[in-house]
């Protein structure tokens, strides 16, 4: 894999829990029978076109939808190497996005064979991604230290985000090394990588020296989705599926789930993660204490 310049500056994204139309305020009770009032997660049907072609419908969060439309793109191989986005046009009223290139598309055929993802708000996928899969090579020299791993989770863990204000929803990370670079959420962790995936293409940023982190599960998806994006490391804080370490261990990717505080485990890829932690690495106390401040906060 050859990689590309990148460009000297780009825009870092981080979200933003006090975002306009994410959430609805909803009334109920608590376990004592006392009125609450509690921010609950949005989600909306967008439509993704490529040129005058419709792809496929997604309930989304709604934020970053020129992202999310040009990574499912993609993602799915229907956007090229070589490609020139054009314009992306976004109608929120009808809940379309429209992605136009240079190049005339027709996709007729490919569109006849869906697959549905495993887990929540389920994705869809065609049936010849794996042909781009399988002549993939991940960068063999990438590293990752254990150290700057518990650091960029603690950095994570402690981030303002609808998870920690609302739940219900499914983060995704780009970092470079133990920076984190973008941090995208939504109800599916399918949009969540799509939408990393739509940034790194219209930024000009490649995959090769990158970590992908993810809060959901370490699935076949999952792992195809981080090898499109010719990233070589992906981590969760979750667990793995049997398909997604074998899909792992044929691309060569390094697989780390059940990453919480100090504590993790690698299933495939391990000769690229350097052991050099110390004991103040990855301090679970303070993320602890974080999330319970965010509990206490009024409702």
């Amino acid at each position: 894999m050859t990689e590309t310049a990148e460009p000297k500056s780009y825009q870092r994204i981080f979200p933003d829990p006090d975002a306009e139309g994410l959430t609805a305020e909803i009334e109920g009770i608590d376990e004592s029978g006392d009125r609450v009032t509690v921010p609950v997660v949005v989600e909306k049907p967008m439509t993704i076109f490529l040129n005058r072609q419709e792809i496929v419908t997604s309930m989304t969060l709604g934020d970053w939808p020129e992202y999310m439309a040009v990574g499912f793109l993609r993602n799915q191989h229907m956007l090229h190497d070589d490609d020139v986005v054009t314009a992306v046009d976004i109608d929120e009223e009808l809940g379309v996005i429209v992605v136009r290139t240079e190049r005339e598309t027709d996709y007729e055929a490919k569109l006849q064979k869906k697959i549905r993802t495993s887990g929540c708000a389920q994705g869809t996928v065609f049936g010849d991604m794996m042909d781009r899969f399988e002549q993939i090579s991940l960068n063999p020299d990438a590293r990752i230290h254990t150290s700057g791993l518990m650091r960029l989770t603690k950095t994570i863990n402690t981030t303002p985000s609808l998870y920690l204000s609302a739940g219900a929803i499914h983060g995704c990370v780009l970092a470079s090394g133990e920076e984190a670079l973008v941090y995208m959420e939504d109800i599916g962790r399918h949009n969540a990588v799509d939408k990393i995936a739509g940034w790194m293409f219209l930024n000009g940023v490649s995959g090769g020296d990158k970590i992908f982190y993810t809060t959901g599960r370490l699935t076949s998806e999952m792992v195809i989705k981080t090898v499109q994006m010719e990233i070589p490391i992906l981590v969760s804080r979750s667990g793995f599926t049997e398909s997604g370490v074998e899909l792992a261990r044929k691309a060569g990717l390094t697989l780390i789930g059940r990453a919480r505080g100090r504590r993790f485990t690698a299933l495939s890829g391990v000769e690229r993660i350097i052991y050099d932690a110390s004991e103040d690495d990855g301090d679970e106390a303070d993320t602890l204490s974080y999330q319970r401040q965010q509990q206490r906060q009024p409702r």
